[in-house]
């Protein structure tokens, strides 16, 4: 019955206040989280900073940990380093001290066959000047075996000896480098010269001596010799032009004597190459003074400019090389093993680097330690590519923003062996950047030296540097004279 009166009430709108009084205590249940919630807020705050703090701390621990590892590494790699260099130097050390010491036991086991050899012939006792060796107990005490002693037991003893020193000696020279050694061949330049021309003397110079022996001057002897100057590369406005200077000295001359017109051209060649024959000066009045090497790939040029570092230094220059050619890491790599070689300060950035960028930056370097010569390596390039010969104007462009009168030499590199491409390179890069010196390179291995003479007679360009071997010595500064004797000389190589 309340049941039903309550809801009756309720029914009447009396049932209100029971429902105002919920959504009151509603209110003041959030109310009192609201107030939590602004009381804890600072506490909150001060733990996230607490949190932060530790993660920082730990992230700098962790990277001076990780400093402190790199610093270490570094240490130990430095060691190491330190630790092959005197390895290396002990091991090379160690094998010219085996070479001594195999040359020395030679020759006290040759000394000891001699003594033996000695007794057995004489049967005299040995001298009281001979140190009480073991050699003298062997010897003395036990003649009769000493005086009998067989040649094939002598023999392989001394032989094993110079195997171990010749062996010993191998090894030697594969650690030192080849172009740090003096020339082993005691022969002077002049002999080198003319065994490197053996091939050239071939067409042009002493094997013309045949060619002229015992005929007659005349038409036919003209036509010959030109068809002989041709194939030994002097190509043909230098052939046409000896050709027709000898015609008339011998009509002047009245010569009838081929062998008096072999003379003649020997002249003749002289005065093609007597002009350009002008060695490189450095001038000393231009800090640094700039070498701007140029040339096609494969010619010899990286290796020329090592030879011409060394060259300079033992002149008393100081060097500064400029790894201009950053399409090649060999190129780089091989300039760097010269520097450090001669302890020659050497300029490179990355692969693929900006050439002019490279080389502007070793002029600003060179300048300011004072170097009296910066050689500039560049990319070697075809001479028929127009943009990589536009690169090589804008490098020539990019020195001179640095040094109105740099750079002071632009030499080009030509391998002889090209024969007459070397004719098409050399007028295509004076074209491009205006050469001012040539280094002809590989004389030694080709009988196209010929055209040595062409590149003379068509350019007017002076020519630095021959090369006519692989040693440092073998890149000199070009003599005419020395060159056409070298030439014309009938000595055998030796």
């Amino acid at each position: 019955m309340s049941e039903k009166k309550k809801g009756f009430w309720s029914w009447l709108g009396f049932g209100k206040k029971e429902e105002i009084t919920e959504q009151v205590s509603q209110e003041q249940t959030i109310e009192t989280d609201s107030q939590n919630i602004a009381e804890n807020a600072p506490l909150v705050e001060e733990k996230h900073e607490i949190v932060s703090e530790f993660i920082e701390q730990k992230l700098d621990e962790a990277k001076h940990f990780v400093e402190e590892k790199l610093d270490v590494a570094e240490h130990i790699i430095e060691e190491l380093e330190e630790k092959i260099e005197q390895s290396f130097e002990e091991e090379k050390e160690e094998s010219v001290a085996i070479i001594d010491t195999a040359h020395h036991n030679s020759n006290e086991t040759l000394q000891a066959v001699e003594i033996a050899d000695e007794v057995a012939t004489t049967g005299e006792p040995l001298p009281e000047e001979v140190e009480e060796t073991q050699l003298e107990s062997e010897v003395v005490s036990e003649s009769e075996q000493a005086v009998e002693i067989p040649e094939e037991i002598a023999e392989p003893v001394v032989e094993n000896i110079v195997e171990t020193a010749e062996e010993a000696q191998a090894v030697t020279e594969e650690t030192l480098d080849e172009y740090q050694e003096k020339p082993a061949n005691k022969t002077g330049f002049f002999s080198r010269l003319i065994q490197g021309l053996i091939k050239t003397k071939q067409n042009i110079g002493s094997g013309f001596l045949n060619f002229f022996r015992g005929k007659k001057i005349d038409d036919e002897l003209f036509e010959e010799l030109e068809e002989q100057l041709l194939i030994a590369d002097l190509g043909m406005p230098t052939t046409t032009k000896i050709i027709n200077n000898l015609t008339q000295h011998a009509t002047k001359q009245q010569l009838k004597d081929a062998e008096l017109l072999y003379q003649q051209l020997k002249l003749e060649l002289a005065d093609v190459l007597k002009p350009v024959a002008q060695p490189l000066e450095i001038d000393t009045t231009k800090k640094p003074y700039v070498i701007l090497m140029v040339g096609v790939n494969g010619v010899g040029k990286t290796t020329t400019i090592g030879k011409l570092a060394k060259k300079f230094q033992d002149e008393g220059k100081s060097v500064m090389l400029a790894a201009g050619d950053t399409f090649r890491a060999a190129a780089v790599e091989q300039l760097q093993v010269w520097g450090e070689r001669n302890h020659i300060p050497v300029i490179a950035q990355s692969s693929g680097s900006d050439s002019a960028s490279v080389i502007f930056d070793a002029m600003q370097s060179a300048a300011a330690r004072n170097i009296d010569v910066l050689i500039a390596d560049t990319a070697g390039r075809l001479q028929n590519k127009n943009h990589l010969m536009d690169e090589l104007k804008k490098i020539v462009r990019v020195m001179k923003k640095y040094d109105e009168t740099a750079p002071h030499e632009i030499m080009l590199t030509l391998d002889a062996g090209t024969g007459q491409n070397a004719i098409s390179q050399a007028k295509l890069f004076n074209e491009a950047v205006g050469l001012t010196g040539i280094t002809l390179t590989k004389l030694d291995g080709t009988a196209k030296g010929g055209v040595i003479f062409a590149i003379a007679d068509q350019f007017n360009i002076p020519i630095r540097f021959i090369g006519v071997g692989e040693k440092i010595d073998d890149l000199r500064p070009f003599n005419s004279e020395e060159f056409i004797e070298a030439l014309f000389s009938h000595e055998e190589e030796k």
